[in-house]
């Protein structure tokens, strides 16, 4: 819902409350095992006494409270005892076992009402944690460096989850009330002031959204809603989302409305799912499939760009489309490429990366071609299913490859300086799309640590956890850092003063100088040929050409030495237009015996006439 010029809008839905224009407002909770329901509110420093709930039907309760207004706190009270938040509250300023605060989402004025967004080949996506992006960890202060980012060329910024949890710091995955955006951070006004400021600088906002599970913490739905989990399924996180039995049509309008209210009320450009393997729905619609045709549905009324991206350990190609198709999906997070980068540049072999480790150089060219190293299914000819390639979001670290490690090291702390820079590079410049989390764009040493603000037996548990998990990755003489430590926060936040040095400033500009030429070369660039028309060739042992064919017979190339010595007895250059090169031996027009070491250059050839 938005006025004529656009400039104020509000997200309707039949969860939580709602302020009516003439005043006073409406208050909708979904307790289907409750027997008594009531409503508490506070104004001021009035307390008005528990007011009794209406039963509708299906499980709904509603309550009319003719004095609410933008600054009413409120909770709900279950059977006379238990005392609970709004799970669909727009703001929880003390967290999700205190009051909750109606809001107006109508009262904020749009400065870029007529902003659309951009198509999908123009995205190169910066990730960042509200929380550790800077010392205030706020929406206010990381505002300050979207400046910045807009002039190296990114042109989306995405945001780690901003569902309110328990305690005040945390990755954000753990989120109970994913309407609210966390306390710590800023209010949902200055979370709108923040987008605003972005889409004035030319910048989209994603935010990456939980639907598979919700935090240990403040969760109070299985008091009263215990249909939002399912009998059957179980996540890795404890008890799976119910989308496929009784009460699932609730639990599905529950989550669609979540995904419609941040692209409509907040203008975001898009979502992030986080982890949808673990998103079990057996019904006849996957929610997947509804969450896009309902999000598509918007973006088309509001003539929109808005984009959907997925998070899928099963690579399945099936949900990708590349373009905004009811349904499906415009991108996914490549770990495939950050995995055979990684183990080629560190020779780790552990864990996930077991797979990668006896053919690096083979799988990093499968991947650069047909997009996934292990897809999920095969055609029926045996073939690798299909991917756009522009579909993939390809990079060399993000929060979880990071952070899941014991000590939050970033490659930078695992390779050489060349070598990173390199596979920096070849995020970037592909025709996928790029993405870097934050402060490797200047080479950041500060790691990005796990960390949760439990308390209790809660924080018991994470501490053995991680105990277990890492401790064999634990050499004598250090600590494996605690996760409920507000110092393991304190050490994962960006150092900006390193920025400024001089080695930080060169990596900047080495990024700004390739998402140049990514703009100039890769994305006019129309008609990229479907994944198996592509063609790569290993050149002695760590040498790499790739060549990517377009419909009008053009093509771009990629050559690489990813390792620290010469590659000799290579063959000619392609002919063609020098697009940029790293480190090459010489000018890019005379070729050359040898690929230097670490180097890489990129040329296009032109359309046949």
């Amino acid at each position: 819902m938005t006025d004529r010029n656009g400039e104020r809008g509000a997200h309707e839905m039949p969860f939580g409350a709602r302020l009516h224009p003439d005043g006073g407002a409406d208050f909708r909770l979904w307790a289907p095992a409750a027997k008594d329901v009531a409503l508490q509110c506070q104004t001021g420093a009035a307390e008005v006494p528990p007011q009794p709930a209406t039963r509708g039907d299906g499980g709904w309760w509603h309550a009319h409270v003719p004095g609410a207004d933008a600054s009413t706190r409120y909770r709900w009270q279950i059977d006379g005892g238990q005392v609970v938040p709004d799970p669909a509250a727009r703001h929880a300023p003390q967290g999700p076992h205190q009051w909750c605060v109606l809001t107006d989402p109508l009262a904020y004025s749009w400065r870029t009402a007529g902003w659309k967004g951009h198509p999908w080949q123009d995205l190169v996506f910066y990730e960042l944690h509200v929380g550790t992006f800077t010392p205030e960890g706020t929406f206010a202060a990381a505002q300050v460096h979207l400046p910045r980012l807009a002039a190296l060329g990114f042109t989306a910024v995405e945001l780690m989850p901003l569902a309110t949890f328990s305690g005040d710091w945390g990755w954000g995955y753990d989120g109970v009330l994913p309407f609210a955006p966390h306390p710590s951070y800023g209010t949902p006004d200055d979370l709108k002031y923040f987008v605003d400021a972005a889409h004035a600088l030319g910048l989209c906002v994603f935010v990456d959204v939980v639907y598979n599970h919700f935090g240990p913490d403040g969760n109070y739905l299985p008091l009263y809603a215990p249909q939002f989990f399912s009998s059957t399924h179980e996540s890795p996180w404890g008890r799976a989302i119910n989308f496929d039995q009784d009460g699932s049509e609730v639990v599905r309008e529950f989550f669609i409305h979540n995904a419609l209210y941040w692209i409509e009320e907040f203008r975001v450009d898009g979502l992030r799912l986080d982890a949808v393997h673990a998103i079990l729905d057996d019904g006849p619609a996957h929610i997947l499939q509804d969450i896009s045709q309902r999000v598509r549905a918007l973006a088309q009324s509001e003539g929109r760009e808005v984009h959907l991206v997925l998070e899928n350990e099963k690579n399945q190609a099936s949900w990708l489309q590349g373009t905004a198709v009811a349904g499906r999906y415009d991108g996914q997070w490549n770990d495939d490429f950050h995995h055979a980068v990684h183990v080629l540049l560190t020779g780790e072999s552990h864990t996930y990366y077991g797979r990668f480790a006896s053919h690096p150089m083979d799988l990093l060219a499968r991947v650069l071609t047909e997009g996934f190293a292990f897809p999920e299914g095969v055609t029926p000819s045996g073939a690798v299913p299909a991917v756009p390639l522009p579909a993939l979001l390809q990079f060399i670290g993000n929060h979880d490859q990071i952070g899941n490690r014991a000590f939050g090291d970033r490659l930078a702390a695992l390779a050489p300086t060349e070598a990173v820079e390199l596979a920096l590079l070849l995020s970037l410049l592909t025709p996928a799309t790029p993405m870097v989390f934050m402060g490797d764009e200047f080479g950041a040493t500060t790691p990005f640590l796990y960390f949760a603000d439990w308390e209790g037996e809660l924080r018991e548990a994470v501490r053995a956890g991680r105990m277990r998990e890492f401790s064999h990755a634990v050499p004598e003489g250090r600590t494996l850092p605690d996760p409920c430590n507000a110092d393991t926060v304190e050490a994962s936040r960006l150092d900006w003063v390193q920025s400024e040095l001089v080695p930080a400033r060169q990596r900047s500009d080495l990024v700004r100088q390739a998402l140049e030429a990514r703009r100039q070369w890769f994305v006019p660039r129309s008609g990229l040929l479907a994944t198996g028309r592509h063609t790569s060739e290993r050149i002695g042992e760590r040498g790499l050409r790739v060549q990517w064919a377009y419909a009008d017979g053009s093509a771009c190339w990629l050559e690489a030495n990813l390792g620290p010595d010469p590659v000799e007895d290579v063959p000619p250059r392609p002919a063609g237009e020098l697009l940029f090169q790293h480190r090459w031996l010489d000018d890019g027009e005379s070729g050359s015996a040898a690929w230097g070491p670490w180097s890489a250059r990129w040329i296009c050839t032109p359309a046949a006439h």
